[in-house]
């Protein structure tokens, strides 16, 4: 195990440190926005233009790489998420915020796209699986331990804001200093919708409801909580239930997707999702009630991401799996924009438990739609299926990409084990039965 992240550990301690500041400014906003008297919908735009600024990036990053390099890139986008993290305290006001926002998206999703190189190129065929494994448990804990941050300051200072900053400045460091080879740039064009949809429907339109999801929960969550009064410190463990949910049952739900109709799991984890975002509703106020339902709503959440990823490969040849994910995580960016909008226009109009309602209403779309996939054509073989591969839907399209090549190869090697063991047990059966 030491030799496989001997060589990726700067990476891995930067994309820690990112993570950090990105997700203490994620809850941050959430609650320094209610603390200042902005509204629900100025607040749900706030959110979804850091997934504006983020599809924007995912789009442009691979243009300026091929210009002037990822190495000035990657200290660029670094050194513009610094200085508009310090910005927010000093313009507060929506429309400055949301800006900022877009720009703080811009620049993740551009050093998401050359951070994720750096390690696709730095790992082998053999260590890739354990690689993109560690990757995704690196980023959670980030998120995870971002939240503890927030109860370290005094949220109506702009002390939380230069933290947040100062984390992200710290994490060029060790990334850019170590002594990893730079990848070329190739990033493969996107699939066009009208494509994917035709060749896997269930996952085009479930990866855009999911976006819809997931960018409600990490970026209303802390709407949320500052609306029926929760404190920083409450709020903080709130989003963190959510990231924590995924981070255990994310390794579970792939163990049983390789052995099932995909199809089934979509369905049952979105029904479970329906159902979880409902008790959140039920529970109103009851704090521990709150904290359960954001803990299993996370839980099937960020699983059903990759799930979504895994029966696309199913159903696409080897070669248009790149393309593919490029499309799909540009459906999930479109959610992923339009999902807050619709909860903060919930939230704002019925109440801030409308919150769960709209997510209890996308679940149970996922599921209805899941069922009915089911019904025009037959699955895939358990046995014929790629891989599940753990990808959080904060990563860029190089990961998806690496990720399922990766499940393909996978997936290949097995069928060719599995061929091997059968023709070796047939003839040791008829060397049986010549003696």
């Amino acid at each position: 195990m030491g030799k496989v992240f001997s060589g990726v550990w700067p990476l891995m301690l930067g994309i820690l440190l990112i993570m950090l500041g990105n997700g203490l400014h994620f809850t941050l906003i959430g609650v320094r926005g209610g603390l200042e008297g902005f509204s629900t919908t100025a607040l749900a735009i706030v959110t979804s233009g850091y997934f504006i600024g983020f599809l924007s990036g995912a789009r442009l990053t691979p243009l300026l790489i091929r210009n002037v390099g990822h190495v000035r890139v990657f200290a660029a986008l670094g050194s513009f998420m610094s200085a508009a993290l310090i910005a927010f305290p000093l313009l507060i006001e929506p429309i400055s915020w949301t800006f900022l926002r877009i720009l703080i998206g811009f620049c993740m999703s551009g050093i998401y796209v050359t951070a994720e190189s750096w390690l696709n190129n730095a790992a082998t065929n053999e260590t890739r699986g354990k690689v993109l494994s560690a990757y995704m448990i690196m980023q959670t804990l980030g998120l995870i331990g971002a939240q503890g941050l927030l109860t370290l300051g005094d949220e109506t200072t702009s002390t939380l804001f230069i933290g947040a900053s100062i984390m992200v400045s710290l994490a060029f460091a060790p990334i850019l200093l170590a002594a990893t080879p730079v990848p070329a740039a190739e990033i493969t064009r996107a699939m066009s919708l009208r494509q994917l949809f035709t060749r896997a429907p269930l996952s085009t339109i479930g990866i855009f409801l999911l976006g819809g999801i997931y960018a409600t929960q990490t970026g209303m969550g802390a709407v949320f909580g500052g609306q029926i009064g929760m404190s920083a410190a409450q709020v903080a463990l709130f989003v963190a239930a959510l990231f924590t949910g995924a981070l255990v049952f994310q390794f579970p739900i792939g163990w049983v997707s390789d052995r099932v109709d995909r199809r089934w799991l979509v369905f049952s984890c979105a029904l479970a999702g329906l159902v979880f975002c409902l008790g959140g509703w039920v529970a109103q106020e009851v704090q521990w009630g709150l904290l359960a339902a954001a803990f299993l709503a996370g839980a099937v959440t960020t699983p059903l991401y990759a799930l979504f990823l895994a029966h696309a490969n199913d159903w696409l040849a080897q070669d248009e799996m790149s393309a593919a994910s490029g499309g799909l995580v540009f459906t999930f960016g479109l959610g992923a924009i339009l999902g807050p909008l619709a909860t903060g226009w919930a939230m704002a109009d019925f109440g801030p438990f409308a919150f769960w309602l709209v997510m209890s209403a996308t679940f149970s779309v996922i599921a209805l739609y899941a069922l009915w996939r089911m019904t025009r054509r037959a699955g895939t073989p358990a046995e014929e299926t790629e891989s599940y591969v753990a990808v959080l839907p904060s990563t860029s399209a190089v990961v998806v990409q690496a990720a399922v090549e990766w499940s393909a190869e996978q997936a290949d090697n097995e069928r060719e084990a599995e061929a091997e063991r059968a023709l070796s047990e047939l003839d040791g059966d008829q060397t049986q039965g010549t003696r």
